[in-house]
């Protein structure tokens, strides 16, 4: 950010422009460029300088070099819309507003112009469809307070924490202003705080129904959370109200059905999408995904190549075809690969998910040391976006320690619902929890979901946004919580959940990140089952950090950081077993390779279920599963997994450090225990 005395000046030479002196702001700019040549605020200044001199080349040369460091400054672009109006190159300046707006859409100024451009364009369809859409922004934006334009412009270049101030600053005397209650749900839901996202979507959604743009908004949170049941519905009016303007709601809504369970309907939808906008990258791909977890691998493998060639460098085609864990590229397919990984125009996201998909090519050719330098770059490359902070780790773990101990559970003992439905499996990721799922949703008592979100929801409204430097208000919140809390918490869990169940009398949440909430599962539903799911730390870490996450799981691009996670949550499970005797059975996953029918027949006696053979031949049961597991169990069970992790044994020294000698030690002597 420029020094003090910099911005003095450039708001010195504003002054000189708007007394009508361009020259001498000219004078003044360039002698303080001289000395701040990367001062991107007096090069703006410095071009709309020479505009208003007429010196429309030199200005254009000036933004051209504001862009290169910052392509999405959307006031930069702009200018340059202005400067090609005084050129009358009418066709170059409607390129630039278009970028401008598309980079800030509060520019209203931009709008107004590219109004005039296409009014003046043949009167085709599309140049009225685009009139049409610039006139109405051009009006929205017209009635809206100055405070809430800034407010867009600071989002469109990412300054979360300034807009998020501005937005409640505005708000303290709007209270009820629902496009600024929009806005404010928007920095939500970028900061991930989607239960704050949702409440405020929700007021605005009551305060004024017909805010068609709110309740869009509202339903794409909905689903992120996934409230898939919530958003369904609320896509479903959606598409009912307007069902001529239904791309972004009929994607909303085909989301949402998948995630209920309702696959049939959710396969149309895509496939209407596909019909109506054929040259889309994105609907084949969720489209794939559909079939995938349906199990029908053939489907999903053409359309994510569909998709790949609709986009050539669409990383996410190249690694879902990789997470299909048996897909087996082609020599050309890892050339272009190969290719667009350093290909200049290669978006970052798109560079991410061809490291990850080079990484399991070349795994699958035994190519080991090539395998993990993609993976390596890859999970650099991710690693430098997530907030994973191993200091929070240990604090969140040390309080679950300090606040969750035997007098708490005495104290709050038979406070909860007492509804036994539910079967959480929990552990850490590619642990082999979705292979225990797949086991016991082949019983015929129990209904196998998903990663239920309920959970964490439920803990993140607890523990609402932690001051900094402060202790975080949940776990701590437990302890003074009314006692009759504790039974709503239950009773709401079941109540949510049941969207996603079919009849029978128990079901399963999978969600590994459970873990850290077991002291809340006993005290909302102390007759729930708690299944850990834990494989040997090397093969476990490893599968992690292969492994691309759709969300969460920011520990995983690192491999000290994983190590020191599982370090971390086998410290807590620890203090579970010790407060929690008997509340948790632990499942290794060694265990159940070496002896199917006996781990079987030890986790249905766990939950009070009687034997079925059905659970032996879980690959036989035809269910959705989403997770990146979802071929491995549909075969029978193999070794081929076991110690895969030794073919990178060379570059593994992190992650060794990070989870310590004891915890491989120890696993190993449990392990060999517990086969005798």
């Amino acid at each position: 950010m420029p020094e003090r005395g910099s911005q003095d000046a450039v708001l010195a030479a504003q002054r000189e422009l708007a007394a009508g002196k361009p020259a001498r702001a000219e004078r003044a700019l360039a002698a303080l460029l001289e000395a701040e040549p990367d001062n991107d605020e007096a090069r703006y200044a410095f071009a709309v300088a020479l505009r208003h001199g007429h010196k429309w080349q030199a200005a254009l040369s000036a933004l051209a070099e504001i862009l290169k460091r910052r392509p999405g400054f959307g006031r930069a672009l702009q200018e340059v819309g202005y400067n090609h109006i005084a050129r009358r190159d009418f066709v170059a300046a409607r390129a630039a507003f278009e970028e401008a707006v598309a980079a800030d859409p509060s520019l209203i100024n931009s709008w107004k112009c590219l109004v005039k451009l296409y009014e003046d364009d043949a009167p085709d369809a599309a140049a009225r469809g685009k009139l049409a859409t610039a006139r109405e922004r051009a009006a929205w934006l017209d009635g809206l307070p100055a405070e809430l334009l800034t407010v867009i412009s600071y989002l469109s270049e990412d300054r979360l924490a300034d807009a998020e101030r501005l937005c409640k600053h505005f708000l303290r005397t709007n209270q009820t202003h629902v496009e600024g209650m929009r806005l404010l749900a928007e920095v939500a839901t970028r900061n991930k705080a989607l239960g704050e996202a949702e409440f405020l979507l929700e007021s605005c959604v009551e305060f004024e129904p017909q805010h068609r743009e709110a309740r869009i908004q509202y339903a794409s949170v909905l689903l992120q959370a996934q409230k898939f049941a919530k958003a369904r519905d609320q896509a479903e009016q959606l598409l009912q109200e307007t069902p001529e303007d239904a791309g972004i709601v009929r994607s909303l809504y085909a989301a949402a059905l998948g995630g209920v369970g309702n696959t049939a309907a959710a396969i149309e939808h895509y496939e209407r999408l596909m019909a109506a906008h054929p040259d889309s990258h994105l609907h084949p791909i969720a489209l794939a995904h559909v079939h995938k977890a349906q199990g029908d691998i053939d489907r999903a493998v053409a359309l994510y190549q569909q998709a790949y060639r609709v986009k050539r460098d669409h990383g996410d085609a190249y690694w879902s075809l990789a997470n299909t864990k048996s897909y087996a590229f082609s020599d050309a397919e890892i050339d272009a690969m190969v290719a667009l990984e350093v290909a200049p125009t290669t978006a970052a996201e798109d560079r991410i998910h061809i490291c990850f998909a080079l990484g399991a090519a070349f795994e699958g050719r035994k190519d080991y040391e090539r395998a993990f330098g993609y993976y390596r770059k890859g999970n650099a490359l991710r690693q430098a976006d997530t907030g994973h902070s191993p200091e929070h780790l240990k604090v969140r773990i040390d309080s679950q320690i300090e606040v969750c101990g035997e007098a708490l559970f005495r104290a709050k003992a038979g406070l909860g619902c007492d509804a036994p439905d539910p079967i959480f499996i929990v552990g850490l990721p590619r642990a082999g929890s979705t292979l225990i799922e797949q086991i016991l949703a082949s019983h015929s008592q129990v209904d196998g979901t998903m990663e239920l979100h309920n959970i964490l929801n439920l803990a993140k409204r607890l523990r609402g946004r932690d001051a900094p430097g402060q202790p975080p208000r949940y776990p701590k919140l437990l302890a003074e919580l009314e006692d009759d809390y504790f039974r709503r918490f239950g009773e709401q869990f079941i109540e949510e959940t049941r969207a996603y169940r079919g009849d029978a009398p128990f079901f399963i949440d999978k969600m590994p990140n459970n873990f850290f909430h077991i002291g809340l599962i006993r005290l909302i539903l102390p007759n729930a089952k708690v299944i850990d799911a834990r494989r040997h730390p090397m093969d476990c870490c490893v599968s992690g950090f292969k492994q691309l996450f759709g969300e969460g799981q920011e520990f995983s691009y690192g491999l000290h950081e994983v190590g020191n996670y599982y370090r971390q949550y086998v410290k807590l499970m620890d203090h579970w077993d010790r407060v929690l005797p008997g509340f948790v059975l632990r499942v290794l996953h060694e265990d159940v390779v070496a002896d199917l029918e006996g781990q079987v027949r030890r986790i249905l006696d766990f939950c009070g279920l009687p034997f079925e053979p059905a659970c032996v031949e879980y690959h036989r049961t035809e269910r959705s599963i989403r997770t990146p597991s979802a071929e491995q169990v549909r075969q029978p069970i193999s070794r081929a997994a076991m110690g895969q992790w030794r073919n990178f044994e060379p570059w593994l020294g992190p992650l060794r450090e990070g989870l310590g000698v004891d915890t491989v030690e120890r696993y190993e002597r449990e392990l060999g225990d517990a086969l005798g």
